[in-house]
């Protein structure tokens, strides 16, 4: 049966897709021997339910995709858990904001329950948008097990999980620093700021015998504390606890001097004044000491009693009037109009963050608690050991392995080792509301709802990477022991970008060694972020962001995947360039043209065929090679490795040199039949090598093989044998 002579990826993508959803194979229990099978699993990180395809997405699920496809054909159960997250922050204030366009209309204007639905609906009526462009990526993903972050199920594992927590004490209410946003009045986890860079003022102020630097002398009123280091020369006469009568903003004050360790001397003058309230180093330092914190700025921005006349003021507003005041009493000594710092704002709404002290819940990462049960090597069932040692325990073991090598100091010394405890309250109303509830000064927590009235619910919500950190195993089933929990916990590989091991990664290894006593992975691959081809980020401003779902329409899925993964080394940011993709489409058309070739000379003969020829030697061997090398690529996560190797053996060894060697052999009576063999042999492993990256036009391919009688009785490519 003869190819078109040309490939359409546009014609073909959306059917052999379909093909694949009706085989049922993307469910492993549906697999041949299905039971027989060593079980292989991937959860994938969901994305946005309200969110559209980025080349982030693409580049994740092409990996994924690649490992599953890969695994599959090894003969392995071959999981991977699809699953889309609410975002609870992000949709929330799409809503809100839509509501206001259109409706002018805030959230207030709804009782919490109309509104929670009014989100939930918007939320789903779009999760499908998400959905079908993961599809066209060839995700071969289970859809049968779809998980949503807000759905029933995760719901009950959500509201067990924090149970547990708060009865073993390692969930508490207390007062801490949080990042407060006052536009949208909620917290904001640490992996929600976004820092922008901003040219702004900064200010040198005399403090009695000092001058000290300030971007924000709005925060000053309470700067009762000046603090220097302990072996800094220029201030050894100043002695720990002294004291000393300065004239400030209003009036005069006694500021007591602190001497800590923290302080950088290079840096202004080496001395400062804390605000431990609206600070996260100053309100360690105040910790520290024991020293008094007192709030200079509500929740909506604006200063309190203790700024005096300026009093209901809003910080930006009074910025200015204070410098003039202070300016009119010779404290300003002089005023840098070119100070370069970064601004943290909510990446959600847009807001600047302004840290406040607030009785929030926590997780304590210090407190110990019972290990469940033996699985984890060096610990035993019952033993007491805390959320911050075992974090370290499972990847000095090498329980956990972390790709790139390097992220594991990144992942010891940037977070573990200053691990805080974590913020897990929300004052938005879209999200896993707390499952705390009050009464008459009682405490309740449960799963559900305590018996009786009179109980009121708290208003807060989780945080959103409470309900992400049980991703691994709720979406296998629990709190139930599930076959699905069984067979397939732990999941074999957690794959996503380096700018998160922190964010998603801890929290996951923290949740299932808790409630399960397993590492929720065996391996985290951490690949780089996707750049423009002058590895310069891709931004709206700059016009170099490339749309994957504008690349599929002109070029295809495969030349898209194939250029992500080209030159994809772990942890190293990736260089795309649209010229990078076209050189994959062409080949693709190099594999069709080959493809097609062959159709048209090979007619159906049986398998046996031998080195007639030193050209006929030579192919074979390199076809083993590169077997060998795309398999131990693929075993070692160098996907740039595996993919470099079979486009060099598919263009060069196979189409430039042997093809063209067997057209005159073809023409040798003696020789035809068998190179007509050693052709299709060829081609056939090259369908296999390429399919994980490939699926689209190798599946096409290998059905018009199918229908010719050329391969054997897989139906499908992706469930063909692999034969490294």
């Amino acid at each position: 049966m003869e190819l078109s002579k040309t490939y359409n990826p546009t014609e073909e993508e959306a059917k052999i897709y379909e093909l694949w959803e009706k085989s049922g194979y993307f469910n492993p229990d549906n697999l041949p021997d299905a039971q027989g099978r060593r079980p292989y699993a991937i959860t994938m990180p969901p994305p946005n339910v309200t969110g559209v395809l980025h080349v982030g997405h693409a580049l994740f699920l092409t990996i994924q995709d690649i490992l599953i496809r890969f695994e599959r054909m090894r003969g392995k159960r071959a999981l991977w858990v699809p699953g889309t997250d609410s975002a609870a922050i992000a949709t929330q204030a799409k809503v809100e904001n839509e509501l206001y366009k259109k409706e002018n209309k805030t959230r207030r204007d709804f009782s919490r329950e109309e509104f929670v639905a009014l989100v939930n609906d918007y939320a789903l009526k779009h999760q499908h948008i998400i959905l079908e462009q993961v599809k066209k990526m060839g995700a071969s993903c289970d859809w049968s097990r779809l998980a949503y972050t807000l759905d029933e199920p995760r719901n009950l594992a959500v509201a067990t999980a924090f149970k547990n927590m708060f009865e073993d004490g390692l969930i508490y209410r207390g007062n801490r620093l949080v990042n407060w946003d006052p536009k949208l009045q909620t917290n904001v986890s640490d992996e929600e700021i976004e820092w922008k860079d901003e040219t702004t003022s900064f200010y040198y102020l005399k403090y009695g015998p000092f001058i000290i630097g300030t971007a924000r002398p709005e925060t000053k009123f309470g700067d009762k504390y000046v603090v220097m280091h302990p072996d800094d020369k220029r201030y050894s006469q100043f002695k720990h606890g002294d004291q000393i009568d300065v004239e400030w903003i209003n009036g005069k004050i006694t500021s007591t001097v602190i001497k800590d360790e923290s302080v950088d001397m290079e840096f202004g003058t080496g001395v400062m004044t804390i605000t431990p309230a609206h600070d996260a180093t100053d309100y360690d330092i105040a910790k520290r000491h024991n020293l008094d914190i007192e709030q200079i700025i509500d929740l909506k921005g604006l200063l309190l009693p203790i700024a005096g006349e300026f009093e209901g003021q809003h910080i930006k507003k009074a910025r200015p009037l204070i410098i003039e005041k202070l300016q009119a009493k010779g404290l300003v000594e002089k005023i840098d109009d070119k100070y370069q710092h970064r601004l943290a704002t909510n990446s959600r709404g847009g807001g600047i963050i302004e840290p406040q002290i607030r009785e929030q819940w926590f997780v304590d990462v210090n407190k110990k608690f019972k290990i469940k049960t033996g699985e984890i090597t060096g610990i035993s069932q019952g033993e007491e050991i805390a959320i911050v040692q075992i974090l370290r325990h499972v990847v000095e073991s090498g329980q956990i392995n972390i790709i790139p090598e390097y992220h594991k100091k990144i992942y010891f010394n940037q977070w573990v080792d200053n691990l805080k405890d974590w913020c897990i309250s929300r004052q938005i109303v879209f999200g896993h509301r707390i499952p705390v509830w009050y009464k008459n000064g009682e405490t309740y927590c449960g799963v559900t709802a305590p018996e009786g009235e009179g109980w009121e619910q708290d208003p807060d919500t989780l945080d959103t990477w409470f309900s992400s950190g049980l991703w691994t195993f709720s979406t296998l089933g629990w709190p139930e022991k599930t076959k699905d929990l069984v067979d397939f916990h732990p999941t074999d590989v957690l794959e996503t970008g380096y700018d998160i091991l922190f964010f998603w990664v801890v929290r996951m290894i923290l949740m299932s060694t808790y409630h399960l006593g397993q590492v929720p992975f065996k391996t985290v691959y951490l690949h780089g972020l996707v750049r423009d081809k002058d590895r310069q980020k891709m931004s709206k401003s700059k016009g170099n962001i490339i749309d994957p779902l504008g690349v599929i329409d002109t070029y295809g899925t495969d030349a898209l995947r194939f250029a992500l993964v080209f030159s994809t080394s772990a942890g190293t940011d990736i260089p795309l360039a649209e010229d990078k993709i076209k050189g994959m489409k062409h080949f693709a058309n190099k594999l069709w043209n080959i493809s097609r070739f062959i159709l048209m000379n090979v007619e159906k003969t049986d398998w046996r065929y031998e080195a007639k020829t030193k050209a006929d030697k030579d192919i074979l061997e390199k076809l083993d090679s590169a077997i060998k090398k795309i398999t131990n690529n693929l075993e070692e996560f160098r996907f740039h490795e595996a993919a470099q190797e079979i486009y060099q053996f598919t263009w060069t060894e196979f189409a430039d040199v042997y093809v063209e060697t067997s057209k005159p052999q073809m023409q040798n009576e003696a020789l035809k039949e068998n190179t007509q063999k050693i052709l299709i042999h060829v081609l056939i492993n090259i369908l296999k090598l390429l399919h994980p990256f490939m699926p689209f036009v190798t599946e096409t391919i290998w059905q018009h093989l199918r229908k010719q009688g050329l391969v054997g009785k897989d139906d499908l490519i992706m469930i063909s044998k692999w034969n490294g």
